[in-house]
């Protein structure tokens, strides 16, 4: 399994990110020079993910790492070092217990 990138949650976490530093829309779309709102509305609602410039861009505004803006499945495995076919089955057993 390789990692993906959940939008939704990405977008969720941008925006409680701009909540908690006391950011609008409209001074995001100022900082980082955009012609509307519209596209960070996309990446709010999880529809799309920001450009790696603005993804750099925003990681500084708000002070947070980009890895610390984006959110995935990658931590889902719960040792690097772990043989796949483990985690194989522990992915298994995940869906076996939420079931």
């Amino acid at each position: 399994m390789y990692p993906i990138i959940d939008k939704i949650k990405t977008g969720e976490k941008i925006r409680m990110l701009m909540e908690a530093n006391g950011y609008s829309v409209n001074d995001i779309q100022e900082y980082l020079g955009l012609a509307c709102v519209q596209s960070i509305y996309h990446w709010l609602n999880g529809s799309c993910l920001p450009s790696i410039d603005n993804l750099y861009a925003l990681s500084d505004l708000l002070n947070v790492s980009i890895d610390d803006m984006i959110c995935g499945n990658k931590l889902e495995k719960i040792n690097q070092n772990i043989p796949d076919r483990v985690l194989h089955y522990y992915d298994i057993l995940k869906d076996i217990i939420a079931a």
